[in-house]
């Protein structure tokens, strides 16, 4: 990290990137190597790839992994597809490169699914057994090995080190034209300010938002998991209180090139997050409001393209969350 920071940042948080921010070149894969099998089981990694409807990419990603971590150098243990309802051929692909693929709907059968990115990854704590879970998001392009040994290098080499954000370039590409640092627009219009004000610790996270991430297990299991667009955000504020900042992490791997959303989808996912931001808010007793001054919905515009008039459409703003795992009978008895 640059030498000048900011006055703005809490001390604290200076410290914290001198020591805690590093590059994926930081620690070469045969340090990381010669750590896994000095750990022993508490080296063990599984990569988790939550994916929906991405046969365009999540094969390549598979493979790659597959090829470069666990064959060449056996560095990952375990690779899972949690395919949460895909219609295309996600789930094909993903096996036929070398995946094991888990329908969201079979993991913990007894507790109905809900849509959302972080119901799989909470229900994927069950399809796995490595001690330290590493989640990749399953519509990256151009996918660097990196994204995995970046972040789960400080996890095999520092026992302190609890969970670890992958920090990148994020360009946006949209119709053929290339904004160098325009992606993350949820990111800087809603999470960095929300961190910044609330949990000025994590002001020095680059992307908090991001996938990317690996985390033990024994902290994965004691966190609450919002099921929606939340959980990045819940599960670092939430790492946060559980186990302070010394023992969160980031590392540079580079450039993240992946699909984008538009703009009305941005606006649903800007939503959920700053809900999840208040209930945590409210469950600390920082924030006190009544009840009724949340509206859990969100209404947008779309204009028609025959009476040129807009129309509303209404959506749910959820803040349903998983309990820590270790509640769960099933996962404690799972042998």
């Amino acid at each position: 990290m640059p030498d000048q920071l900011t006055e703005a940042l809490l001390p604290e948080v200076e410290r914290w990137l001198r020591r805690h921010s590093w590059t994926a070149a930081d620690r070469p894969v045969e340090a990381l190597l010669a750590a896994k099998r000095a750990a022993g089981r508490a080296g063990s990694v599984s990569v988790v790839l939550p994916a929906l409807d991405e046969e365009p990419t999540v094969g390549e990603i598979v493979r790659v992994i597959r090829r470069e971590l666990m064959e060449r150098l056996p560095l990952v243990d375990e690779l899972v597809v949690v395919d949460s309802g895909s219609v295309d051929r996600t789930a094909e692909l993903a096996a036929a490169a070398g995946a094991r693929v888990v329908h969201r709907d079979d993991i913990l059968p007894r507790i109905p699914t809900v849509p959302g990115k972080g119901e799989v990854l909470w229900r994927s704590l069950l399809a796995t057994t490595g001690e330290i879970v590493c989640f990749i998001d399953a519509d990256l392009r151009e996918f660097d090995p990196a994204f995995v040994t970046g972040i789960v290098g400080p996890l095999l080499t520092d026992p302190g080190i609890q969970l670890v954000k992958a920090m990148y370039d994020r360009p946006l590409e949209t119709e053929g034209a290339v904004v160098p640092a325009g992606g993350g627009r949820v990111t800087e219009l809603v999470a960095r300010p929300l961190l910044n004000l609330h949990w000025p610790q994590l002001a020095g996270f680059v992307q908090p938002l991001g996938g990317e991430y690996a985390a033990r297990r024994s902290l994965l299991e004691r966190l609450h998991f919002p099921t929606g667009y939340g959980v990045e955000l819940g599960l670092l504020v939430d790492a946060l209180d559980e186990v302070g900042l010394d023992a969160l992490a980031q590392v540079d791997v580079g450039v993240r090139h992946h699909r984008h959303q538009d703009g009305q989808a941005l606006g649903r996912m800007a939503a959920t997050i700053y809900r999840t931001a208040l209930e945590r808010l409210d469950r600390t007793h920082r924030l006190k409001a009544a009840d009724d001054l949340v509206h859990p919905h969100l209404t947008q515009f779309t204009r028609a393209s025959r009476s040129r008039e807009f129309t509303p459409h209404t959506h749910p703003v959820t803040a349903l969350e998983r309990p820590p795992m270790l509640s769960v009978p099933e996962y404690r008895d799972r042998g």
